[in-house]
């Protein structure tokens, strides 16, 4: 009698470039706004870009997974910590961080953020105000584009 051996198919994922001036900027805060890289339903990782302008206060968030934050133009700090970040500077976020960002300076901040799960918005009572995810953001991108007459891009694919 003969082994028969299974034979498992094997899936190729593909690499795939996103060009973000083919992504409209999303209202978040106040007058800062998101594009929306890449969302992954595999992993709850999002990428995005987030603008903020000049000397703006975002609110005070807590994130159960890491973040890495690339500050593309203009300086930042968070409120908590005495380090300014500047353009070329890498914030890795621990799992488990709480902070308010706040843009410094006089000129408007830009940063490429990966996120792992959700974003906790936190008050003064330490309540949770609001969460988002890589659901919420693909939803306000999508939401956006429809009422914008804007051409979606699937930032979900492999």
């Amino acid at each position: 009698m003969k082994e028969v051996k299974e034979v498992k198919e094997v899936v190729a994922y593909h690499a795939n470039n996103v060009c973000p001036d083919d992504l409209p900027w999303i209202p978040y805060f106040g007058d800062a706004k998101f594009k929306l890289l890449k969302a992954n339903p595999v992993t709850g990782q999002t990428v995005t870009l987030l603008y903020v302008p000049a000397s703006m206060q975002l609110p005070a968030h807590f994130h159960p997974g890491t973040v890495i934050v690339y500050t593309v133009q203009g300086s930042w700090r968070y409120l908590e910590d005495e380090w300014i970040s500047k353009p070329g500077d890498m914030v890795y976020e621990p799992a488990g961080s709480q902070h308010t960002p706040q843009a410094v300076g006089e000129e408007d901040v830009i940063t490429f953020n990966i996120v792992e799960g959700t974003l906790d918005y936190i008050g003064e009572n330490g309540e949770i105000l609001a969460r988002d995810n890589w659901e919420t953001f693909l939803k306000r991108y999508h939401e956006h584009c429809a009422a914008e007459g804007i051409e979606v891009i699937d930032v979900t694919k492999f």
